[in-house]
């Protein structure tokens, strides 16, 4: 069982504080954790007010998405790059930046289309929210944390803003989403094709973990892996329609968390 602690108590330690999205799988927060939990780097687990913001993250850190990773009395980390250069300082080894320049260009522009302000993550966000918004359906809401439909829209609408959804972002997230897809797709076959088990160089890096990190959300992952996860939860996630594309990665993420990160998954 994980040991969250507030805010106020994180503020009054040294060391690394790490704020998550506590309760449910978010694959920024994931990452992060895999990433710090490679690298042997222990960390305070922190949980804001959610859903929506927080005043005293705000206060904090000056904004209120998660995660956010807060080393001594340095700047808040609220980027996934910020964050990932960090973990590099603090735990050295094993090394998830390659050295070879062309590798980690290739790793770092592959880990933004996934992980970055309208990478793959933004555009799914982007096509969840717009279907419930504009869900007129009077279906059942099933949510973990929302018991009827107006709080469940209130927070898709809050969300909306914060990810700049409109009717035409949208629409254009699923051709951009698939391209995304397709590129990594191509990442995979190049390097097996050059007798590589991994997206970049010849060893594991920070675009494997953020890829299998981020696929949870796209494709369930075995029930073992997430024992404490809730039937509503589970049902939340939503399948990308079968393609061999995706089977392809998903097979690759399945071989990096079972061979490489922490399972169970904690969150």
């Amino acid at each position: 069982m994980v040991n969250y602690i507030s805010i106020k108590e994180a503020r009054a330690m040294s060391g690394l504080r790490v704020v998550l999205a506590a309760g449910s799988i978010s694959p920024w927060s994931e990452a992060l954790k895999q990433v710090l939990f490679l690298k042997r780097i222990p960390f305070a687990w922190v949980q804001p007010k959610m859903p929506g913001p927080d005043p005293e993250l705000q206060e904090w850190t000056a904004q209120t998405s998660v995660p956010v990773a807060i080393w001594n009395d340095e700047r808040p980390r609220s980027t996934w790059m910020e964050q990932l250069y960090l973990a590099e300082r603090l735990g050295p080894e094993p090394a998830l930046i390659p050295t070879a320049i062309d590798d980690r260009i290739t790793m770092l522009g592959l880990i933004n289309e996934v992980a970055g302000e309208g990478g793959l993550a933004w555009c799914k966000r982007l096509i969840l929210l717009h279907q419930r918004i504009t869900d007129t359906s009077g279906a059942p809401i099933v949510h973990h944390r929302f018991k009827d439909r107006k709080g469940f829209v209130n927070y898709a609408r809050y969300l909306g803003g914060k990810y700049g959804y409109a009717p035409h972002t949208a629409a254009q997230a699923p051709q951009h989403a698939e391209q995304i897809v397709a590129r990594l797709n191509a990442q995979l076959h190049r390097q097996h094709q050059a007798g590589s088990k991994y997206l970049v160089g010849d060893r594991l890096s920070a675009l494997d973990v953020y890829w299998a990190s981020f696929s949870l959300t796209m494709s369930p992952s075995p029930p073992e892996w997430t024992p404490t996860m809730s039937p509503a939860q589970r049902a939340g996630i939503k399948p990308e329609p079968p393609s061999e594309r995706i089977a392809e990665l998903i097979e690759h993420r399945n071989f990096i968390y079972q061979e490489h990160l922490k399972l169970p998954i904690e969150f």
